[in-house]
């Protein structure tokens, strides 16, 4: 993703001990709840979180071995199940890709999660949806179980539309 266009933006990648500070709480809660944090899944949430931009599976698979060597792709793909499964990373259907979730209410179950994404850059950004509780409860009314909402919006960042 990012960096398709020909003008500056911002890098809002996170250091590497903020990265450290965020999984080690996410591993304590992880924890708490009964379950762990095995060392691929502590990997691809790290992976994630240092990347701050939505990742492609075979990238994470690419980027997995801190040698350079690629990691056996089931070996993501279950890290990524089990990180979508606890609402801390969300898959982005329309690009094929997934991103750490960056909200306060990351829990089990997860979160009706709505993305920004720009068209240009490929900046997204997780925003609060309005009205999630109202699907939610839209749907147990008919009769279903919501395992996860995504909603994703597509167009231009600030910095692409000032640059256009």
């Amino acid at each position: 993703m990012g960096d398709a266009c020909d003008h500056d933006h911002i890098d809002s990648r996170p250091g590497a001990a903020e990265v450290e500070r965020t999984v080690a709480a996410v591993e304590a809660r992880v924890s708490a709840d009964g379950d762990r944090m095995t060392a691929p899944r502590r990997r691809v949430l790290e992976l994630l979180l240092s990347a701050a931009e939505p990742v492609k599976a075979y990238d994470l698979i690419a980027r997995y071995g801190l040698d350079g060597q690629a990691a056996k792709p089931p070996t993501v793909y279950r890290a990524l199940e089990f990180l979508e499964k606890r609402g801390l990373a969300h898959r982005i259907a329309s690009i094929s890709a997934y991103v750490a979730c960056t909200a306060e209410a990351c829990a089990p179950g997860g979160h009706a999660a709505a993305f920004l994404i720009c068209d240009c850059c490929g900046a997204t950004e997780e925003v609060a949806v309005p009205g999630g509780d109202v699907i939610a409860q839209a749907a147990t009314n008919a009769g279903y179980a919501i395992e996860r909402t995504t909603i994703e919006g597509h167009g231009r960042c600030g910095a692409c539309r000032v640059a256009a």
